[in-house]
């Protein structure tokens, strides 16, 4: 399947093809290019593949860096998470673009060469990333890390060994295949198929699923037909510009590393005769109201223009369980979001867009499930930022600065932010994911379906925990319906009406399953029958956070919230586009006006696909507001010429010791003049000023655990050193 984005302001169209086809583009593109490939053709592991997608943009920053006299390296000859990796200057090339590309192809292959090893298309992942190597006239077999003759290729080498040795001890767990250590399910796998009672698990905890055989998102049969939670312990990784002071060591069972602890999900209630006041069941049940929505044979015809949905303000995101019920539309759809007035590169209204809404959700459900042939959520926004970089009317200016930057240096600078930001999205959300354990809708929905209704002790199968009885939608079944089964043994149980399932699909690519009514124990996702739901508990919602903090990045990066044109557009071909089942049943095109209404999208389109209910949602996206805006503030801080250049970092006649620092920091110089010592957090704030006494020691035990950078003056007023240093408990 080929994904189109085009902005018909221009009538352009963009799609995904072979790097080589784009002479203009910058080495680092053609590597991002080149891993989102890989991406493509291994596990669906969002955890793994955003690790992966930051530090490959660590090493293509640094190698531009290197000869850059105003940036500041990351990784190379800094300390990074603990670790520090050594490295002697090298001398400033004569063709600066020439040695980057080099170094950087190196250092990038190297590691993309280790990291697939494993996979499981690895033969032709592998052969491809020797191909583009070799193509761009290197040698693999020039495998030296010794650079002290000047070779960019050992420098590029070196800097892959390295970042490879720290991998082995971020706290990912590389050395054994991403295993987890310390968790374990506390609820037997749901054998999906067989359709048993699954009343008896612990309703508010994750469940594994069983297959036959699982195939996971990006279209590859898992070794496992009950597949382990992914990543449950993610929240110990080295993260980017996550704050120490948000972390939290928490224990359910194992210790648990959770940043912006957003607070437990809704649990359930022992409802009397109110169920659908029952929080745990109103998110679960709006899931059930939604998947009734998937349905061609449907006629409602819904607007889907950028002049009726988008526009969501935080401000409208809702906290308490009343706002929750305002703010989704339970029976129709959608959010309160009302559109916006005009394009402001046009200023001209959006044009009306109707559609048939299951045609809508459907796709919906699919473009945002970044499956099959996927590049995981992580990497579907990188396809994102490709395409607004190849946009006639982006400017690569970056920030707030009107400096247009070469292509490049635009590259370069913005994979670095974005890998940031998903990479600390997947340890943000991973951390809460693996500590709350919180079940998914598929397990939820089969268990109070299998306890049985919540609403009327007068009625047949009542249960404090059941299904809360909503006309149209949830009802016990009685003598005469045609799914009470020929010996009325389904007589008294729940029947729901949703999306029928991969039952009534023989051919994905001829039939649709449509909606109608089921028996709840037999409820299904929107989704493949060899997938389901994805192997992790669901709150949050890892397409929440990665999608939000996305946007927050391009907004920043561009300067401008909407999309290039003030529209972005995905057409969709009727009857191709559609992986599930057959559809769409018309051709039509989705549209975003601004980077945070694709991600408001991105967020429904997982309530429509069955795989969250709202709870899920909201503070998924408010933890991604956050950390797109901190990964970029703090990135910039390497790009930035506030600070002292590299020159002036370290003047051989003045170094600090210990870094990090517990307590006591001490100034080692010669130098007799100084005067004062100003230290900054990431995002620029001075935190620590203090006047440098005979002693040339400074107690900082007052600063929290966390990266800080120090100035220090000699008279005057002279900066004369600056340098990052990490604080330790």
């Amino acid at each position: 399947m080929i994904k189109k984005l085009l902005f018909p302001i221009l009538c352009i169209v963009f799609t995904i093809i072979s790097p080589k086809l784009y002479a203009q583009h910058s080495v680092a593109r053609e590597w991002n290019e080149q891993l989102l490939e890989a991406i493509r053709k291994d596990f669906a592991r969002p955890t793994v593949h955003a690790r992966n997608l930051f530090h490959a943009s660590v090493l293509m920053y640094d190698a531009w860096a290197i000869f850059d006299n105003a940036a500041k390296l990351v990784f190379l000859g800094t300390t990074f998470g603990g670790y520090y990796t050594e490295y002697t200057p090298i001398a400033m090339p004569i063709d600066k673009n020439e040695a980057r590309k080099e170094i950087m192809s190196y250092a990038v292959f190297r590691l993309l060469m280790h990291r697939f090893e494993n996979s499981p298309n690895a033969l032709e992942t592998l052969a491809s990333l020797e191909t583009f190597f070799s193509s761009l006239g290197y040698d693999k077999n020039n495998t030296s890390l010794d650079y002290s003759d000047g070779s960019y290729a050992a420098l590029g080498n070196f800097m892959a060994s390295k970042m490879i040795d720290f991998g082995f001890q971020d706290g990912a767990n590389e050395e054994n295949a991403y295993e987890n250590q310390f968790y374990e399910s506390v609820n037997t796998p749901l054998a999906l198929e067989l359709y048993a009672d699954n009343g008896g698990i612990d309703p508010n905890r994750w469940q594994p699923l069983a297959f036959d055989v699982f195939i996971d998102q990006s279209g590859n049969p898992f070794p496992l037909n009950t597949p382990d939670f992914l990543s449950p312990e993610w929240g110990e990784v080295t993260p980017f510009a996550l704050q120490s002071a948000d972390l939290e060591i928490l224990n359910n069972d194992f210790d648990s590393f959770v940043y912006n602890n957003p607070g437990a999900p809704a649990y359930i209630q022992d409802s009397n005769e109110n169920g659908i006041e029952d929080p745990y069941k109103w998110h679960f049940s709006l899931v059930i109201s939604w998947s009734a929505h998937l349905d061609p044979s449907d006629d409602e015809i819904i607007n889907i223009s950028p002049n009726t949905i988008g526009n969501v303000a935080m401000s409208d995101f809702p906290a308490s369980f009343e706002e929750y019920k305002n703010f989704y539309n339970f029976d129709h759809g959608g959010d309160l979001g009302q559109g916006h007035q005009k394009n402001p590169t046009t200023n001209e209204p959006y044009l009306d867009n109707f559609v048939k809404r299951a045609d809508y959700a459907r796709v919906l459900a699919e473009f945002w499930a970044d499956g099959p042939d996927s590049e995981t959520p992580p990497g579907h926004w990188f396809t994102i930022l490709n395409y607004v970089s190849d946009h006639p009317l982006s400017k690569k200016t970056f920030g707030n600065s009107s400096r247009e930057l070469n292509a490049l240096e635009w590259d370069v600078k913005s994979y670095l932010t974005l890998g940031g930001a998903m990479h600390d999205v997947a340890v943000n959300i991973w951390g809460i994911k693996g500590y709350y354990d919180y079940i998914r809708p598929i397990s939820a929905i089969r268990y109070m379906a299998s306890k049985g209704q919540s609403t009327n002790m007068a009625l047949p199968n009542y249960h404090p925990h059941g299904l809360p009885l909503i006309e149209n939608l949830i009802a016990v079944i009685s003598e005469g319906d045609a799914l009470a089964g020929s010996n009325n043994q389904h007589l008294g149980k729940i029947k729901v009406r949703s999306w029928k399932g991969p039952d009534f699909i023989n051919d994905p690519a001829m039939d649709v399953a449509g909606v109608d009514w089921i028996l709840g124990t037999r409820w299904w996702p929107y989704q493949r029958p060899s997938f389901v739901t994805p192997p992790f508990a669901g709150y949050l919602s890892g397409h929440s956070a990665f999608s939000r903090a996305a946007s927050e990045v391009l907004t920043l990066i561009t300067n401008d919230a909407f999309f290039p044109g003030g529209m972005g557009v995905f057409d969709v071909a009727q009857n191709e586009f559609l992986v599930f089942e057959q559809g769409p049943s018309e051709s039509f095109s989705l549209q975003w006006a601004t980077y945070r209404d694709a991600s408001d999208q991105t967020s429904l389109s997982r309530i429509w696909g069955g795989i969250h209910p709202p709870i899920d949602d909201i503070k998924g996206r408010i933890i991604g507001n956050k950390i797109g805006k901190e990964a970029f503030d703090f990135a910039n801080t390497y790009f930035t010429t506030s600070l002292a250049t590299q020159g002036e970092n370290d003047p051989q006649n003045l170094t600090i010791s210990p870094n990090p620092v517990i307590e006591n920091l001490f100034i080692n110089t010669t130098i007799t003049n100084l005067t004062r010592i100003d230290i900054y957090d990431v995002l620029g704030k001075r935190v620590f000023s203090n006047e440098i006494d005979s002693s040339n020691a400074v107690n900082l035990s007052s600063l929290n655990r966390g990266l800080y950078f120090v100035k220090i003056y000699t008279r005057n007023e002279k900066l004369h050193f600056v340098k990052k240093i990490i604080k330790s408990n």
